[in-house]
């Protein structure tokens, strides 16, 4: 199936046809990743940018059975102890605390601002930033992977079971292997939905204009995928989610505030 929701590009390379192509892989070959494979998934990861130079992030590596399993529990996902290379990215305050301890900088006092929500979402989108390096390296040595947003669906458990300290917090998991699935790629929503001229549209009745074109491909892209049951459109997809009362219980406020993070600062 052609993703008849995109525009073809009309410039390309191997990096752009790695992106177009990619897909969210849940099914992977038992094979082992080699290691030089992955010193160079992580080397590329360091190198995506960084707010200010504080490389306030971290990954860690899940190599241990029994916390593989763990983080497939609160994923709810079994492909999470599957996957041959498992990561769970963290924002990462706590080095750099560490490093402004030993300058002389008292990291209980009002003057430490590493604690403040700015660099809450700085460090976060920092993570992602990262996450994203390494999971574009990996689609382009022949590699599958999956975001896990699911772990934070008890991030406290999260931060338990990996033992993260203060001034810490879960990102997003990663999942990588060689694929053993192909799945058809999700279509995307035209750019006209997506991208603006100068400021965000007044007229959001203009905006929508191709939604309905767009809900009946996804609904397309889904009746082939799950044959067995039908799937709600785009927009009936949205609608839902604007008032899912599960959004409630992964807000980050009061576990952000317990690592050390002062987000009404």
């Amino acid at each position: 199936m052609s993703d008849s929701s995109t525009e073809p590009v009309a410039v390309t390379n191997p990096v752009i046809e790695a992106l177009l192509q990619r897909r969210s892989i849940r099914k992977f070959k038992p094979n082992p990743i080699a290691e030089d494979v992955i010193a160079t998934l992580e080397t590329v990861a360091q190198h995506a940018a960084s707010s200010e130079y504080l490389s306030d992030w971290s990954a860690i590596r899940v190599t241990d059975g029994s916390l593989r399993e763990r983080m497939a529990q609160i994923g709810n996902q079994h492909y999470i102890g599957e996957a041959p290379l498992l990561y769970v990215f963290v924002l990462d305050e706590h080095r750099n605390a560490a490093i402004a301890a030993r300058g002389g900088v008292d990291v209980h006092s009002d003057d430490f601002t590493l604690n403040t929500s700015y660099r809450f979402s700085q460090a976060q989108n920092d993570a992602v930033l990262a996450l994203h390096a390494m999971e574009t390296a990996a689609n382009s040595l022949g590699l599958g992977c999956v975001y896990l947003g699911s772990l934070l669906n008890d991030a406290q458990a999260v931060i338990d079971a990996l033992h993260l300290p203060e001034y810490t917090y879960p990102v997003l998991g990663l999942a990588i292997g060689e694929p053993d699935q192909t799945p058809e790629l999700k279509p995307r929503m035209p750019r006209s939905m997506q991208f603006f001229d100068n400021a965000y549209p007044a007229d959001i009745d203009t905006v929508l204009e191709p939604l309905r074109d767009f809900d009946v491909v996804v609904h397309q892209y889904y009746d082939l995928r799950h044959t067995e049951r039908p799937v709600d459109a785009f927009s009936t997809q949205t609608t839902t989610k604007a008032t899912d009362p599960s959004n409630l219980t992964k807000s980050v406020g009061p576990i952000a505030r317990g690592q050390g993070f002062t987000l009404d600062r």
